[in-house]
């Protein structure tokens, strides 16, 4: 079961925040198909947010067709965002596992990564279209290979 986490110095609604942490969840495959998403009574006892709020972000994932909610039941996940090289027991992940290591033996702080993976994300398509137009190692976009 995921156990959600309120930042309220984020400046990001609580909503979203749990909008957001289940999305994860789900592309990381913690969550799939069929499993139950803490009622809204245990996520008020763990973060002290209101029960409106929970709601709120319920059926937000319910409109995007992520969840259902079923009466007396509970509100249960409806399918997965997860795609194999994202799962949390990926090789991917323990390669960047690996390279926060060395990010952390570098001295860079957690707003440097942070910086480094937003200039590299700005810098890379990823939608499903084309994948042969993002750059690879060391290139930037539209750089011209000859």
């Amino acid at each position: 079961m995921v156990e959600f986490r309120i930042d309220r110095r984020s400046g990001t609604a609580a909503y979203v925040q749990i909008v957001q942490q289940v999305k994860q969840a789900l592309r990381l495959g913690l969550l799939t198909p069929g499993d139950k998403l803490p009622t809204a009574k245990e996520v008020v006892a763990a973060t002290a947010i209101n029960p409106n709020t929970v709601l709120k972000a319920y059926r937000e994932l319910d409109r995007e067709g992520l969840v259902e909610a079923r009466p007396g039941l509970g509100t249960f996940v409806r399918r997965s965002l997860a795609r194999p090289g994202a799962a949390a027991d990926s090789p991917l992940r323990a390669e960047l596992v690996d390279w926060m290591a060395r990010a952390r033996a570098a001295g860079l702080e957690r707003e440097d990564v942070a910086a480094l993976v937003a200039s590299v994300l700005d810098e890379t398509r990823f939608d499903d279209r084309d994948r042969s137009d993002h750059p690879g190692p060391g290139k930037a976009r539209g750089a011209e290979t000859t």
